[in-house]
């Protein structure tokens, strides 16, 4: 089995390169820089290509007569995905990973709009998105970025290949681009006294382990089809089980203050902050036969360990 991951270094890519290689597949990744390869990845056999996700020449002789498998994970707009469908069009099983910031609450609220959505259930795959942007829309903009990725989705759900759409939350893992938890990390290994999370540390903000998502990616694989799948962990911890599990695993003998909501809303502000609670429903893919591989925390640590590491070395006993 041959897979072909297109941004294939961040958390993602890199939890997906290496669990395919650990099962035997043969497995490309490309990437704009050589040195963001994890020498894990390299170990393991994964092989790198400098080749940028527009130079679809190059994606096309790295894919050759077919593969199994491709993902890409740096498709931002419609035409990004519509200069890819040749290539597409060659391979077994093409996923494109989008976002869950293209869903719109009753309202037509969205991630990025002023007022914040109110999902008062776990969202499913049905529900409704915002409308697909056109080519000349920036989709790497606060604007742009969601209806960017709602076009790229329809190119792709239009085509007619066995395309799956997968749609992540807030991904953490090693190597990604920019882990959440890096402040609070080093807040604690500088033994900080007290952290201060707003709205009394219960937002709720679904998580997705990088490794469920490559679990997910990997089942995808093996049933080809045409499809849109929510990939999110199995539970929802709130902002204050997340950086309360933080500090256990760093040894942190400080404090956390939760605060309300205060006259600046910047004091006690963290990543998983929510308004309302967002939940993903991921029952289509428990359906498919997909099996998480940890839940939020678990996994979550495994962020925390690497980030450590970056930080000042490995963590003793971990």
């Amino acid at each position: 089995m041959r897979a072909v991951i297109l941004g294939g270094t961040g958390a993602i890519g890199g939890a997906l390169a290496a669990r395919l290689a650990a099962a035997g597949w043969s497995v490309d990744v490309t990437g704009r820089d050589p040195e963001s390869m994890p020498q894990e990845l390299a170990v393991a056999g994964v092989r790198f290509h400098r080749v940028e996700r527009s130079e679809v020449p190059e994606i096309e002789r790295l894919v050759g007569g077919g593969a199994d498998l491709l993902v890409d994970l740096v498709a931002y707009c419609g035409a990004d995905v519509r200069a890819l469908l040749p290539v597409m069009g060659s391979v077994t099983s093409p996923v494109l990973i989008s976002s869950r910031a293209v869903y719109v609450d009753a309202e037509a609220r969205h991630l990025n709009s002023a007022e914040p959505p109110w999902f008062h259930e776990p969202i499913v795959e049905d529900t409704a998105t915002l409308p697909p942007a056109g080519d000349d829309v920036d989709p790497l903009s606060r604007e742009g970025y969601a209806p960017s990725k709602v076009a790229a989705e329809h190119v792709a759900l239009d085509s007619g290949l066995p395309v799956t759409v997968i749609r992540p939350s807030k991904v953490h893992g090693r190597w990604a681009r920019n882990p959440r938890t890096r402040l609070f990390v080093e807040r604690m290994m500088r033994r900080d006294r007290t952290v201060t999370l707003a709205d009394r540390g219960a937002s709720i903000d679904h998580l997705t382990g990088a490794a469920n998502t490559a679990a997910l990616i990997e089942t995808v694989a093996y049933a080809p089809g045409q499809r849109v799948l929510n990939s999110a962990d199995p539970d929802t911890p709130t902002a204050e089980q997340i950086v309360r599990a933080i500090g256990e695993r760093l040894g942190w003998d400080g404090s956390l203050e939760l605060v309300g909501s205060g006259s600046d809303p910047m004091v006690g502000d963290h990543p998983w902050r929510s308004a309302h609670p967002i939940m993903l429903s991921t029952s289509a893919s428990e359906r498919l036969g997909y099996s998480p591989q940890g839940g939020a925390l678990e996994l979550l640590m495994q962020e925390v360990d690497w980030v450590a590491e970056l930080i000042s070395g490995p963590i003793a006993g971990c």
